[in-house]
């Protein structure tokens, strides 16, 4: 079988800002979350039979308490941020596993899930469903793959290495020393992407890299004022490089059958009349009529 996870903040985003403006019965802006239920229903009327999606509840996390630069919910559209709770009791409606992040955030959810779901034999696959780098970290050779819906690629270890010059597990200390800002932590002072993936290409981690500027590899130019920049900044690289790596002790399902999409709950026709998306409704009934036909 293969596990679809998917990132329910991204794509609450990108339909946010995508679809038009839309209100449920109560006046309650919903358009992103119709949008998001309907492209979750599209891969499973496309035969994903696993899913599980993760959502942050809250947007801040314990990283918050680690550092204080780091994302928090400031800035967001209020309209946007009122849809998480609502998205997460449509999907549940929906039939489908949904774990709403507070402690942990929705990336952590997903790291955890794939790696609790490559323990498990009848697991052909994990596709991991969005295009954040920081999910890029858990990429496993063929068997735990990033899927980008939107632009339609599939990048498995080979493709991580191809896109950052480094493997998988690199990719925290790459981005301790590059920063991102999306997160809100900044790097090391002078690191570039391209310094980075010639660093841990040869160095894996960030405690691999020699003390000596001089033992770096050649192809690094101004390895003299890097190591200076690095080192003297050791303490946030490794710092960063904790708020980079994602948690894979989340809890998120007992079996991997809990992710089995079992059809809609017995309220789902009301949440679709409710968001006034009847056809939600139609579909969802549609295809659990057809998985359950001899």
């Amino acid at each position: 079988m293969d596990i679809y996870l998917i990132d329910g903040t991204y794509e609450l985003f990108r339909f946010f800002y995508a679809v038009p403006s839309a209100k449920d019965t109560c006046g309650q802006e919903i358009g992103a979350v119709r949008g998001v239920l309907g492209s979750v229903l599209s891969m499973i009327e496309g035969g994903a039979t696993h899913v599980g999606v993760a959502t942050d509840h809250v947007i801040e996390s314990f990283r918050n308490d680690l550092y204080l630069g780091y994302k928090t919910g400031e800035g967001v559209d209020p309209a946007l941020l009122s849809q998480f709770p609502i998205l997460e009791e449509a999907l549940q409606s929906m039939g489908v596993l949904v774990w709403p992040m507070t402690e942990f955030e929705a990336d952590d959810a997903l790291a955890s899930a794939a790696a609790k779901a490559t323990q498990n034999d009848r697991v052909r696959q994990v596709i991991i469903c969005t295009p954040d780098k920081d999910l890029s970290q858990c990429v496993v050779g063929s068997r735990v793959v990033q899927l980008d819906r939107r632009r339609e690629t599939l990048r498995d270890e080979a493709g991580v290495i191809a896109k950052f010059g480094i493997k998988p597990s690199s990719i925290p200390d790459y981005l301790a020393v590059v920063g991102d800002s999306a997160d809100g932590y900044p790097g090391i002072a002078g690191w570039g992407s391209k310094t980075a993936a010639a660093i841990f290409s040869q160095y894996p981690h960030l405690e691999d890299i020699p003390k000596d500027w001089r033992h770096w590899d050649p192809m690094v130019r101004r390895a003299r004022p890097l190591a200076e920049s690095l080192f003297a900044a050791w303490e946030d690289a490794l710092l960063f490089r904790t708020l980079a790596t994602l948690r894979v002790d989340v809890p998120v399902f007992t079996s991997i059958d809990d992710l089995l999409w079992r059809g809609p709950a017995e309220d789902f026709k009301r949440t679709c009349e409710h968001m006034k998306a009847p056809e939600l409704f139609r579909r969802a009934l549609a295809k659990n009529a057809s998985q359950t036909l001899p």
